[in-house]
């Protein structure tokens, strides 16, 4: 790809905001264990992070949603393409996403897990997008909000394209 990207948040100020983040999940969830559900493809990167600076008990599990396919807008209609490997009752859930724009996936996903009576179900994301808002949603840590510019690297992508630039930028054409 010979598409130009401005850096909008350098890997330092993701590594630093991660830490602050687990610091702070650490607190709230001190004496307890946490089970976070990383949302693929795009969390990955920052739920590896995430969890190595987590000091409570960790464990882990996976889901892949679609809303996007290949644009570059949500189309609205969220598809489960791969559903969770372990049941989620009575456990303290952390949601971890790249991003939240529309709201729409993060709703969807809390209503459906909500049902599989978690203990407790919160949100962490690394890139809030308020301003692209559609359906409200209660994100309990947030490591940046983000202008309505559409975002790469750190795990997001375009097209399958860069997801594996250590930051967060825009491209440029």
């Amino acid at each position: 790809m010979k598409d130009k990207v401005r850096v909008m948040i350098s890997e330092e100020e993701v590594n630093a905001r991660t830490r602050e983040l687990a610091e702070q999940i650490s607190k709230d969830y001190e004496g307890k264990s946490v089970h976070l559900i990383c949302i693929l493809k795009g969390s990955v990167f920052f739920s590896c992070e995430l969890a190595k600076r987590l000091t409570i008990p960790v464990t882990l599990d996976f889901m892949s949603v679609s809303s996007y396919g290949s644009e570059t807008v949500s189309s609205g209609r969220v598809r489960i393409l791969k559903d969770l490997d372990e049941s989620i009752q009575g456990r303290n859930v952390l949601i971890v996403e790249d991003i939240i724009d529309s709201g729409n996936t993060l709703a969807y996903l809390m209503d459906l897990l909500g049902t599989r009576a978690p203990e407790s179900i919160s949100i962490c994301t690394l890139l809030d997008k308020p301003d692209r808002r559609v359906t409200d949603v209660d994100v309990k840590y947030v490591g940046f909000v983000i202008p309505d510019e559409f975002v790469v690297g750190y795990g997001l992508d375009y097209d399958q394209y860069y997801r594996n630039l250590p930051y967060v930028g825009v491209v440029e054409n």
